[in-house]
């Protein structure tokens, strides 16, 4: 078990680290200058040529892991050796492994209940685990959520039925927020950082007019929910995490690069005065 940022302070660089990490060291994730709008200041990029593999089937946070007083989410390549979710059947995709590595958000570190289930449920020895924790109120934590600014425009593209074989590669551009202190803020901040600063490109191959009918769907602003702070719409929905609408989870903007006719698609408006006034609470 690492701890990157529980008990332990981190870093930028653990969390940049963790984020590759989370990517199953098929992609790249960089902390450099950024500025949207108003808001200056570093800004989390990622860049990955195996974008199905990477996003999907290792970064998305889809598995809950839980135990005795204990919540995590759960990320990185140890979730295609478990398959816990009905993603990796619905993206043709599980992995047989001797060992895993996996990623938990989560605000404590897990218990060796919690390790022993993970390593029964990913098919391993106990020893062959590794786990690394950080919470989101912690440097490392925020950087790794904000680095999901492309996983987060796949996983809409999924939901909106596209076949993600189409993506060949993906880049994307988050502001990096300050971090909060308690993660009920720093989920608000992250969140907002990628669907009001967000902004990916994405090549693919396919039809001009496939991608035009799709793609003013894809940003967070085809939401409903779209143009508060994320603290906001969780507070009108009485915290309730399930009744916002799950379209809103995408990036501000998005670059749709077809090459197969060369022509590239641009959809999505980043929106630095929601930024301010997440950032500035």
């Amino acid at each position: 078990m690492i701890d990157c940022g529980v008990k332990a302070a981190g870093g930028l660089e653990a969390g940049r680290q963790l984020a590759e990490i989370c990517l199953a060291d098929c992609g790249s994730v960089e902390i450099g200058p950024d500025r949207v709008g108003s808001w200056a200041g570093p800004g989390v990029t990622v860049r990955t040529d195996q974008p199905l593999i990477a996003c999907m089937a290792a970064q998305y946070a889809g598995w809950q892991i839980t135990g005795e007083k204990f919540f995590a989410m759960g990320s990185g390549p140890m979730r295609a050796a478990a398959c816990r979710e009905p993603l990796f059947e619905q993206i043709g995709y599980r992995e047989q492994a001797s060992h895993v590595v996996g990623v938990l958000e989560t605000n404590k570190l897990p218990t060796e209940e919690v390790c022993q289930k993970i390593a029964k449920q990913c098919s391993v020895a106990p020893p062959n685990v590794t786990l690394l924790v950080a919470r989101t109120a912690s440097i490392a934590g925020t950087v790794q959520v904000v680095a999901r600014s492309v996983e987060t425009a796949l996983h809409k593209m999924h939901e909106l039925g596209y076949d993600l074989k189409n993506v060949i590669s993906g880049f994307g551009s988050v502001p990096l927020p300050p971090v909060a202190a308690d993660d009920l803020v720093g989920i608000g901040r992250t969140n907002d950082a990628v669907l009001y600063g967000g902004d990916v490109t994405l090549w693919v191959h396919d039809d001009d007019a496939r991608l035009t009918e799709l793609g003013p769907r894809i940003p967070s602003s085809a939401s409903r929910d779209f143009g508060e702070p994320f603290a906001a719409v969780f507070d009108r929905y009485g915290r309730d995490f399930y009744k916002i609408d799950p379209l809103l989870f995408s990036p501000a903007a998005i670059t749709l690069i077809n090459l197969t006719s060369g022509k590239a698609h641009r959809y999505g408006e980043l929106r630095p005065d929601v930024l301010q006034r997440s950032f500035g609470e």
